[in-house]
């Protein structure tokens, strides 16, 4: 990937392994937007957007983008850094019109300028994208259920059975609509364990390799 053209870097993250946190502070390092899945979808829900209205946001005279973020008369905060509440991941999402229209919003976010992006299909969307790097970040269970229960307050239990549902959740989607698994190494240029690493130290570690 080439730093010094416009380019998209996807994360694909387990819950727990605070993939989140070192996408935002990639971004912020590369001094570029972090777009979440959970705004995506939620923008999807709340103005049952189509394929056909995309294209008519594309169609006017301004960017499509800056359209799109006034009319939902949203600040530029809400759209970086927008995201649902842990463990509520939209369950709706199970269309094929709403999967392309999800593909169709991240492949014109990354028309518009360089991004990084957090989602369950970010890797496979930007598949064709020119300069794209793709990025798995990953931590052991106990590793994941300590972190959720020290960022959300939840019992052991709750924690591994929230992580569990998410897990399974997350890999029947992407299997679905794009026929490999979340887990396949081939769909990554860079795997991480966050484990033993803060996160300062995992997007040194990313900005090393992007180089």
């Amino acid at each position: 990937m080439n730093k010094n053209e416009k380019f998209v870097i996807t994360i694909n993250r387990e819950l727990g392994s605070g993939g989140r946190t070192v996408g935002c502070k990639l971004a912020e390092k590369l001094g570029v937007p972090f777009f979440d899945k959970a705004l995506i979808t939620e923008l999807e829900k709340k103005f049952h957007l189509t394929l056909e209205e995309i294209e008519d946001l594309k169609s006017q005279k301004h960017s499509w983008w800056a359209d799109f973020k006034r009319q939902m008369s949203l600040g530029e905060d809400a759209v970086r850094y927008y995201q649902v509440e842990m463990g509520k991941e939209p369950e709706e999402l199970t269309t094929f019109a709403l999967f392309k229209s999800e593909e169709e919003i991240y492949n014109n976010l990354a028309e518009q300028e360089s991004c990084v992006v957090a989602g369950r299909t970010g890797f496979y969307a930007f598949r064709n994208h020119p300069n794209h790097l793709n990025i798995f970040i990953q931590a052991p269970m106990s590793f994941r259920v300590a972190r959720i229960m020290r960022k959300r307050g939840f019992t052991e239990d709750k924690a591994r059975k929230t992580i569990e549902e998410v897990d399974k959740m997350r890999e029947n989607y992407v299997k679905e609509y794009t026929n490999t698994s979340r887990y396949d190494a081939r769909n990554y240029d860079l795997v991480i364990n966050t484990d033993g690493k803060t996160e300062d130290e995992l997007v040194d570690t990313i900005m090393k390799f992007i180089g």
